[in-house]
């Protein structure tokens, strides 16, 4: 770790996994379990160039390079947070792998090249706008609902970044499910890999984990799903392996 100035209303975090450090502030969006399950689903081959888009704190790409990733572009909107990023992705010495682009994702021709990404990931926002109870802090709303890009831009933007054979990986809600996985194929993304999140073993699920390769043929891998806490309120075993070190298989 280097030391970097901390800005008025800054707080370093630790997140534990690899020692990884994390500038956040309290009046932007924070980091949630989301990403970190996002991170550790998405298939990193060794070397992989991955984007993330709406990389918000910059935590997912900074997983993605602990896992493997030999180069990591995030994308993000918001001039704030993608400073924050990036003074994240300093603060871990991970400049040489890392890098943070303050820009739109629907616009993303001529600033980044088409068809060349390894990987594509995103956390996007969830709800549809009229969707939900919307957070009158501004900057959080973005993040949650779709005011900046709804999940057919998301969607757009991965295939445009995305090699052939490539592959799209992205967290959202069981209810969006059938959705989700139209746009996929209308966008020529097949999916693959499909893992539902819930948070006790007794309740439905909350998240949904996808994952979708480029021109691939139809078949969908459903795995066993991710029960986050055990009966006593702990992190199950595969969490807390992440945070011990463990790569997912």
């Amino acid at each position: 770790m280097t030391d970097v100035a901390l800005e008025p209303g800054d707080r370093l975090d630790d997140l534990i996994i690899n020692d990884l450090k994390i500038i956040q502030r309290d009046d932007q969006f924070r980091f949630s379990l989301d990403a970190i399950l996002l991170a550790h689903f998405a298939t990193v081959r060794p070397n992989a160039v991955a984007v993330d888009l709406g990389t918000g704190t910059g935590v997912i790409a900074l997983l993605l390079s602990t896992r493997g990733a030999a180069q990591v572009i995030g994308v993000e909107i918001s001039p704030v947070m993608a400073g924050l990023a990036a003074r994240s992705v300093k603060v871990n010495q991970l400049a040489g792998r890392i890098s943070i682009q303050n820009a739109d994702l629907r616009n993303l021709r001529g600033q980044l090249p088409a068809g060349v990404f390894d990987l594509v990931v995103s956390n996007p926002p969830y709800r549809p706008v009229g969707g939900g109870f919307l957070n009158p802090n501004d900057k959080v709303a973005m993040a949650r609902h779709e005011i900046t890009a709804t999940l057919a831009e998301v969607v757009a933007a991965a295939r445009y970044l995305v090699k052939y054979r490539g592959r799209f990986a992205m967290v959202h809600l069981p209810e969006r499910i059938p959705e989700i996985l139209e746009v996929l194929r209308q966008a020529g993304i097949e999916p693959k890999r499909l893992r539902m999140v819930h948070s006790a073993i007794h309740k439905k699920p909350n998240m949904v984990l996808v994952e979708g390769v480029r021109g691939a043929r139809a078949g969908l891998e459903v795995l066993p799903p991710l029960i986050v806490y055990d009966d006593k309120g702990n992190y199950c075993s595969e969490i807390l392996a992440w945070y011990q070190g463990e790569q997912p298989l």
